[in-house]
């Protein structure tokens, strides 16, 4: 994974506990940093002597031309913290190249129908994408449903405001609050009811042609299996976990080791390592800079591929069955169930 030293240039309270941060791109690197809308980079930091990867999703559009990113302070957050209240404009920091299969490449002549679900920061990458189809999709419409505690607490609010009255009768915006009764949006959560409402009575006349989906998992869940209750099928929804649940079931019960070998920038390393480790935690404990960012299962930074033995992944929700059966897996996931295991980085 590739990382370069940028500038903050402007930082921007949007909440009380969220900001965006925009980066100073030099000319030298704009074409490192060209992205697709929903995309997100890595930043790196070393806090007390501990180095920190996090993934954040990029909130501008590719026609803004700017690196921008949002990030919401989260309880015991070390790093998300440390971005709301420690950062200031001017300070130097690493970010990795733009990643992320959660994405919308746009198409000028296209007339389509969107609609995007989102909670908390899930707006983040969504935010991207629906100003990318308003921008660069002129025939086409999209309708976000967005869910928070308050009108407060809810990022992007005047923007999505103002983009709709910008867009009469090309973009709509349902707010959802669970802690304030406003006139003209819901009370509660992103829910089966919520969903229904916006399908079959907000835009009962609306044949939606893509999903886009993006907040806890909990929320995910709940939205696909009413999407798919109402017959969309599995291949026009689109999400990106922010947050995911512990997952018990699956995990492998071994105590065996592992001889790995693993290929990352043209280097083949061998060692042996226990099968109750997952394969990023082996790596990273014999120095090996293999790509990461998460290390929870939920951004695709850490995807490699197995060329030789086998191993299981404790949780995924990232990857589709062909890539699986293609040898893809993620690496903070996989836990070796093969004597022997090669692992392959760099032709992913």
């Amino acid at each position: 994974m590739d990382f370069y030293k940028l500038t903050i240039q402007e930082i921007k309270r949007e909440t009380p506990n969220a900001v965006t941060i925009q980066f100073n791109v030099p000319e030298t690197l704009e074409k490192n940093f060209s992205f697709l809308a929903g995309q997100y980079v890595t930043l790196k930091v070393t806090l007390n002597g501990k180095e920190l990867r996090r993934a954040y999703s990029i909130c501008a559009a590719p026609k803004e031309n700017k690196i921008q990113i949002g990030i919401k302070a989260v309880n015991k957050g070390v790093f998300s913290t440390f971005a709301n209240e420690t950062l200031k404009v001017g300070d130097l920091v690493e970010v990795s190249v733009p990643e992320g299969k959660f994405n919308f490449t746009p198409y000028p002549e296209a007339q389509k129908n969107y609609a995007a679900f989102a909670a908390g920061s899930g707006i983040t990458p969504v935010f991207s994408i629906l100003k990318t189809i308003l921008l660069e999709e002129p025939k086409s419409t999209i309708v976000l449903t967005y869910g928070n505690k308050t009108p407060e607490e809810t990022i992007f609010h005047d923007e999505l405001i103002e983009l709709q009255q910008h867009y009469l009768g090309r973009f709509f915006v349902h707010f959802v609050y669970s802690q304030a009764n406003v006139a003209d949006t819901f009370f509660g959560r992103i829910d089966k009811s919520v969903v229904n409402a916006v399908l079959k009575n907000k835009h009962t006349e609306t044949s939606f042609d893509a999903f886009y989906l993006c907040g806890p998992e909990a929320m995910i869940n709940t939205v696909s299996g009413v999407l798919k209750e109402n017959n969309v099928s599995e291949k026009d929804i689109k999400f990106e976990l922010f947050g995911t649940a512990p997952s018990p079931e699956n995990q492998p019960a071994t105590e065996g080791h592992t001889s790995v070998t693993i290929l990352v920038d043209g280097e083949e390393t061998t060692f042996e390592m226990s099968q109750k480790q997952t394969v990023l935690e082996a790596a990273l404990k014999h120095g090996l800079d293999v790509p990461y960012s998460c290390q929870g299962g939920i951004c695709s930074s850490c995807i490699c591929k197995i060329t030789d033995g086998n191993a299981t992944m404790k949780k995924n929700q990232i990857l589709t069955d062909d890539e699986i059966a293609e040898g893809l897996t993620l690496s903070c996931q996989a836990v070796p169930t093969s004597t022997t295991l090669k692992i392959d980085f760099d032709n992913v």
